[in-house]
């Protein structure tokens, strides 16, 4: 079979954040309005601080007012929510995300559900998920609303295709599944207590991989043709001993893309793939929070 269609993310992201941009300076000239994004940081895990810089620079290069809150490790969960509520209230802020994993002793369902649903850009809250579940308009989770692009833009049509999605969090798997019903999609949810999992994901027309277990699906679970959306994030060192020695790193997803590649019908590479999505979906949802806080269709 021959090599399936490389999905590339990073182009694909690109597009899409420049239409962001345009729609940002309409807003602006006809409305007056600049969306914002405030994105709130506790802690200093390395990996949240690149992800956290990547966004303050993407909203910025889009047009919109950025602010980014840095708050020590030890902050109290008290001091956090009192931040996340003068940011619900403050008019020149229309998306509010706070960095996660917080901290050991802050509970971060008490950190979603301090959020204001109207500033909700990362569709977490139990108003925005309830929304999504009842097919209504809701600020949907960004990585999931990123891989929907990619597959109707692969796809088209996605009605009557069986779709896989392993994985069940609240970010994630869930969330997908919800999209992709809306398509109009036989969805079926596995997950790591699933029975026969390899046997399962043969069925999907759509595989959908977001558990965060390295090179996890390898090419005899995949149906031939199928495409295959690869979430997953697994950082490992460079192959290179050299490289490795100095601390260099490469990126892993959940599915073996060499083998898997030649099976699938189209497949996302890690990196390039899902990962540029996501924040190219973090200013989508923060200009269509702008426009609902405006009252502009």
């Amino acid at each position: 079979m021959a090599q399936a269609k490389l999905i590339d993310g990073k182009a694909f992201a690109a597009d899409l954040r420049a239409k962001i941009a345009e729609e940002v300076a309409e807003l602006k000239a006809k409305h007056g309005v600049t969306p914002g994004l405030a994105v709130v940081l506790v802690g200093e895990d390395p990996a949240s601080q690149v992800y956290v810089r990547n966004k303050g620079e993407q909203t910025q290069a889009a047009g919109m007012y950025s602010e980014t809150h840095r708050l020590a490790a030890e902050t109290t969960q008290d001091e956090l929510l009192a931040v996340v509520d003068k940011l619900n209230a403050d008019p020149k802020i229309h998306g509010v995300l706070v960095q996660f994993p917080v901290p050991a002793h802050i509970n971060q369902m008490d950190v979603v559900a301090a959020l204001s649903p109207d500033k909700d850009v990362d569709g977490l809250t139990v108003t925005n998920a309830g929304r999504l579940a009842s097919g209504l308009p809701a600020l949907t989770p960004c990585t999931p609303l990123g891989c929907m692009m990619l597959l109707k833009d692969t796809l088209g049509d996605l009605s009557g295709k069986n779709a896989v999605v392993i994985g069940r969090s609240n970010l994630m798997g869930k969330p997908m599944a919800q999209m992709l019903l809306a398509a109009d999609c036989t969805v079926t949810i596995a997950h790591s207590r699933s029975k026969d999992l390899p046997g399962i994901v043969r069925q999907a027309d759509i595989v959908v991989a977001a558990v965060g277990r390295a090179e996890m699906v390898k090419a005899d679970w995949v149906k031939p043709g199928a495409t295959v959306i690869d979430v997953g994030i697994t950082r490992y060192p460079a192959r290179d001993p050299a490289a490795a020695a100095v601390g260099k790193t490469r990126l892993v997803g959940d599915v073996a893309f060499d083998e898997v590649s030649e099976v699938a019908g189209a497949i996302t590479p890690v990196p390039g793939g899902v990962g540029p999505m996501t924040i190219a979906c973090l200013l989508a949802n923060t200009l269509t929070a702008a426009k609902r806080l405006a009252g502009i269709a």
